[in-house]
């Protein structure tokens, strides 16, 4: 993340720009100059992830119990020195970012491949040198600080920019993060996570002005060295040439410094030496290489430019403007230039936003000072306008997914009203294991009813509804371009309800109404009977283990005990006790069947904010449902054939409701044609059902589903191909 080979060179070569600081030092000097304020500390929550899960399992699934102690002790430890956190999320991965997004995703596969390998090889967890973040960690972490009582933030875009802006405009303390990019951005001081001691609050406080200085630019060069270097925006190969030519002239060359350092320092003496004698009199492209990546350094240059601010290196006329769609874009976020930048206000009023930075405002921000290029080209230069979904004309619905979002309380929700756009990241599933379904096939019925409520498509059992573009990574998903997902109708007497009625409406009986439409999501309205008689949290549970069973042929007897098991006695358990849980070995299998559940909690976190929330969200939160290492041990423990009573851990009343929520989930799944057996009764080489036919890498056959109800795991596949729900063939 952030500017490429930076942080390598402040850490061997400018050890200046590093000042070790206490937080509870500066909170007292802040509360000194600003009598009556409070210090605040904006948090770039996605960067710090990995450094506050802390517990020493991570391959089971999540120790989220664990986690949610590591936060609360994170969170205590400001809160006792008086200041304040707040923290962003990131919302949405911008059009300009993709390529990276997608880069860094199939780097991930790779890692999870090796996880993979390791874990069949040695039959264990490999060393925290491979650590991997269990899935669903970004999103349940925001209902974690959520739940205690932090104020949590999604973005409209990148978070960092949100960041770095909320930072500028509120006078805060400093932001804490791990992105080179804060030294880039003219905003509060930045401080590293990773140097963090919670203990004593000392961290290590990057400086942007020393960094300057050490480099010979000004403050307002930085975000120009970022984009020659190579940064989020710009890729890293774009000005290789470019910066060989200033290696090979730069005179001062250091042998302190790798190649890498030297580069910097070379092209900071190209800005300061030679782009400088011209800053004012030539625009950029007179003066570097920009070629036909004109539109996107200046979009790079300026995504760096917060409210208010302006750049030196953009030539200030009244010409130098792009005008699309009527809609015309300055060089500066200066908000005194109201006439020429129209401002999108979020719901809560945080902060303006520049068009093209929203996803509501129908522009992308393709920044170019040249009054000849032509839409046409921007297209060309892969800048196009963001293509809005239209179908959500309803102002007051889309005003309400918007707040929502910002808040950080549903998730997916906003994305697929305001751009028909989302994506899901890496997950730990085994790539070689064709007799488990990626989480991104089995859960996609449930998504496509999902956007037929949001969208208003899928009427009569059509794919009328616009498709909607995932990008879901999974085995075999070269992540070129994203599939294309239609609407699938649910199945709900007198049809399916406004979203006017499930979000505004507060008529008796809206609540059931609410729940009715969930579990037509999942499509399990026959067993809502028996869904309602579960005790809370269970109810949850037991929806998504019915569906699971139902869509995932090869699940069996054992997994279903497994999984109630770990959800009993994980009531009442402390976290320290589930820290010190032993396993006798790894298996990959539950590792995967670990992931389908959690990334299926995520789901449930969608359904339940698209459907207006009929239940409570703590309802299936992991840390009240799921431990990675319980599971596991229970796992392994059913697969010897243990009794109920030992797998409940003797406890009496465990005992009664394992079996009450077992009888639940068989039933259901019974009323699908779905028996639930134990593996010592299939058939030897069993695998599923509907068997495997073919040699595609998905374990692609033709496969069973019920008849209009969605496209069965096993005929899904990756690419361009556009999903909707057909008549699948039954055997």
């Amino acid at each position: 993340m952030g500017v490429r080979g930076l942080h390598g060179f402040v850490a061997s070569s400018c050890p200046h720009v590093c000042t070790v600081v206490n937080f509870k030092e500066l909170a007292e000097r802040h509360r000194s100059q600003h009598p009556g304020g409070t210090p605040a500390v904006v948090v770039d929550a996605m960067c710090c992830l990995r450094y506050w899960y802390t517990p020493e399992s991570w391959v089971c699934g999540g120790q989220w119990r664990e986690y949610y102690s590591s936060l609360r002790e994170f969170v205590s430890a400001f809160t006792a020195v008086g200041i304040k956190l707040i923290f962003f999320f990131d919302g949405m991965v911008e059009q300009s970012k993709r390529g990276e997004w997608v880069k860094r995703r199939l780097k991930n596969n790779r890692e999870i491949a090796k996880i993979f390998h390791h874990i069949k090889s040695h039959r264990e967890q490999p060393g925290r040198n491979m650590f991997f973040i269990p899935s669903g960690l970004a999103v349940f972490t925001r209902f974690a600080l959520k739940a205690l009582g932090q104020e949590t933030l999604c973005s409209l875009q990148e978070a960092d920019y949100e960041v770095a802006s909320y930072g500028f405009q509120n006078n805060c303390l400093g932001i804490l993060g791990e992105d080179t990019d804060y030294l880039i951005y003219d905003t509060c001081p930045y401080f590293s996570i990773s140097e963090l001691s919670l203990d004593s609050l000392d961290t290590v406080m990057l400086c942007r002005e020393k960094l300057s200085q050490s480099l010979g630019l000004r403050l307002a060069d930085l975000p120009l060295l970022a984009c020659l270097l190579g940064n989020d925006v710009v890729p890293e190969g774009m000005f290789e040439s470019f910066r060989y030519k200033c290696l090979t002239s730069y005179a001062s060359v250091r042998e302190s410094c790798d190649r890498k350092g030297n580069v910097i320092l070379a092209v900071a003496d190209h800005i300061s030496k030679v782009l400088r004698l011209h800053q004012g009199e030539k625009k950029l492209e007179e003066m570097l290489p920009l070629g036909p990546n004109k539109a996107l350094f200046y979009k790079g240059v300026a995504s760096y430019l917060l409210p208010g601010q302006k750049s030196p290196w953009f030539i200030q006329t009244p010409k130098d403007v792009v005008t699309l769609d009527k809609q015309v874009l300055s060089m500066s976020s200066d908000p005194e230039s109201k006439q020429e930048v129209p401002m999108c206000m979020d719901p809560e009023s945080r902060q303006k936003l520049p068009v093209g930075t929203d996803p509501e405002c129908n522009l992308e921000a393709a920044v170019c000072a040249n009054t000849e290029v032509k839409q046409e080209d921007l297209v060309n230069m892969g800048l196009e306008a963001k293509h809005q979904v239209t179908v959500v004309s309803d102002p007051e619905i889309l005003k309400v997914a918007r707040a929502q979002h910002v808040r950080a309380e549903s998730y997916l929700v906003y994305g697929v009203m305001s751009s028909g756009e989302v994506e899901c990241s890496s997950s730990l599933e085994d790539a070689t294991d064709q007799a488990l379904p990626s989480q991104a096939f089995v859960y996609r019925p449930v998504r496509q009813r999902v956007y037929s409520l949001l969208l208003g498509g899928g009427g009569g059992g059509s794919s009328t509804g616009p498709a909607v573009k995932e990008w879901f990574v999974y085995s075999g998903n070269p992540l070129r371009q994203p599939d294309l997902v239609r609407p699938l109708q649910m199945n709900l007497p007198g049809g399916t309800p406004s979203l006017r009625q499930l979000w505004l409406s507060q008529e008796p009986g809206i609540q059931a109404q609410r729940l009715d439409t969930l579990l037509a999501c999942f499509d399990l309205s026959s067993s809502r009977e028996e869904l309602q008689a579960v005790e809370r949290p269970f109810q949850a549970l037991c929806c998504l283990l019915v569906y699971l069973f139902v869509q995932v042929d090869t699940l069996c007897l054992e997994d279903l005990h497994a999984f109630i098991a770990q959800a009993l006695c994980l009531q009442g358990k402390p976290a320290v006790e589930l820290a010190d849980l032993q396993l006798d070995h790894i298996d990959p299998r539950a590792v995967q069947l670990a992931t389908l559940l959690v990334r299926g909690l995520t789901t449930l976190v969608l359904v339940n904010g698209a459907c207006g929330f009929p239940w409570e969200m703590a309802d299936f939160m992991p840390w009240h449902l799921f431990d990675g290492k319980l599971f596991h041990q229970k796992y392994l423990q059913s697969e010897k054939g243990y009794t109920a009573e030992v797998l409940v851990e003797q406890n009496r009343s465990h005992v009664t409701r394992f079996h009450t929520l077992k009888s639940v989930v068989c039933k259901a799944c019974g009323k699908e044609n779905r028996p639930i057996v134990s593996r010592r009764h299939w058939r030897p080489h069993h695998a599923g059902r509907w068997g495997r036919q073919g040699s595609s890498s998905h374990g692609t056959s033709s496969g069973y589903s019920r008849s209009g109800h969605g496209q069965h795991w096993r005929d899904q596949g990756p690419g361009s191909r556009q999903y909707e729900p057909d008549q699948w063939r039954r055997y």
